[in-house]
């Protein structure tokens, strides 16, 4: 079939295989091509298909060698739809891995269930025996509880107040007036239940009870911060509510391994297109106008980019890892630079539907929209009939 994009909203409901494979090996080129990393050995990525989690598995595997293992929730090819592109990303990683003589597993289901932890347990078990980096990269607008089968959906609505702030279609390039209305306390119940730290607190306590977790294993959760622009909506909204429940998860979880040498941290990253920042009023407006500013400086990184410096700089550097006051570490510091900022807020003033074009970079966002699902990819010919129907090698 001829794979064309399918857009509904913020979502692309097509994904292209050659594309997303283009996608993964530009990632592994990348890493390749910069000094390796002396790290972990033995990786679990939970969320590991897309974004800062299919990152963080590829710099594992071919920075530091690493075996990995991959949890997911991404959906075959079937009939005359694609599949995810998180399904393809999945197998160009799993093939590449393979030929680089890195073991590399992939478990494909809901990762907040009890089946999937128990079914990762047994493979690492099996075929690792122990974890000593654990990824967790889980970006979900649902989760049913393993334990009360409660089902939580998540929101994106500001706390305490109505929030209007400018945002962009960035499909048609219209700049508009978004308003959201606050959220319900039951609202922001569930968002926490759904994105804060409670799933990885589970993953870490069954890990830790099946003793899988290595002397001295680290733990890493992603979270966002930004700027003043996006906080009402976000970092003092309901996904900041969550990330906050999640950031007091990573102390409990690191005084609860430090008892082995273990260490568990929240890492800030950058602000990037994903599809889950995509979702979100404003973000991708500010992202934008952010990319420009970044590019103009010679300081703009991508999801592998950010990654590889977290685990090289951070992680994995010789001396003691570096954290903020708050024990975050922070590989967001080149988008928050004071001048990077005031730079951005100029911008944002003055952006409107007649100048975003020229003002930001909305066109450079939205290209790597379309290149999360493996189109507009320089040397893929989309006109190609091509199949869809793509295995992945250890699948389990």
């Amino acid at each position: 079939m001829i794979i064309q994009p399918k857009t509904r909203g913020f979502i692309c409901t097509t994904a292209h295989p050659e594309g997303c494979a283009q996608q993964v090996q530009r990632q592994i080129d990348y890493v390749t091509a910069q000094p390796a990393i002396e790290g972990p050995r033995n990786v679990l990525v939970i969320g590991a298909s897309t974004g800062y989690g299919l990152a963080s598995r590829i710099v594992s595997s071919f920075a530091a060698g690493a075996n990995t293992i991959g949890v997911y929730f991404d959906k075959a090819a079937e009939g005359a739809r694609t599949a995810s592109a998180g399904w393809y990303n999945s197998a160009a990683f799993e093939e590449a891995a393979a030929s680089a003589g890195r073991k590399s597993y992939s478990i494909v289901g809901d990762a907040f269930s009890d089946e999937i932890k128990a079914k990762t347990i047994d493979l690492i078990r099996t075929e690792l025996g122990q974890i000593d980096l654990v990824v967790y990269s889980v970006a979900s607008p649902r989760r049913t509880h393993p334990k009360t089968g409660e089902t939580f959906a998540s929101v994106i609505k500001p706390l305490g107040g109505t929030y209007t702030n400018k945002t962009v279609n960035f499909h048609s390039g219209e700049v508009t007036q978004a308003t959201i209305e606050p959220a319900t306390e039951d609202e922001l119940r569930q968002t926490i239940a759904v994105m804060g730290g409670e799933d990885w607190q589970m993953w870490i306590n069954e890990l830790e009870q099946a003793g899988l977790l290595a002397e001295g294993a680290t733990t890493v959760a992603y979270s966002y911060i930004g700027p003043e622009i996006t906080h009402a909506v976000y970092r003092e909204g309901t996904i900041g509510a969550a990330k906050n429940d999640l950031e007091a998860t990573a102390r409990r979880l690191n005084g609860q391994l430090s008892a082995n040498g273990g260490r568990a941290f929240v890492s800030v990253n950058k602000a990037l297109v994903t599809q889950s920042s995509s979702a979100i009023p404003v973000v991708p407006l500010y992202i934008s106008a952010l990319y420009k500013v970044m590019k103009e400086k010679g300081i703009h990184e991508g999801c592998i980019e950010q990654m590889y410096r977290l685990f090289s700089e951070r992680l994995y550097s010789k001396g003691e890892t570096l954290v903020d006051e708050k024990s975050l570490i922070r590989v967001d510091d080149w988008e928050m630079r004071p001048e990077i900022q005031a730079e951005v807020a100029d911008v944002w003033a003055k952006l409107s539907t007649e100048n975003v074009y020229e003002l930001s970079d909305l066109e450079g966002y939205r290209r790597e929209f379309f290149q999360l699902f493996g189109f507009e990819t320089d040397g893929i010919d989309y006109e190609a009939d091509i199949n869809p129907d793509v295995n992945i090698p250890n699948l389990r």
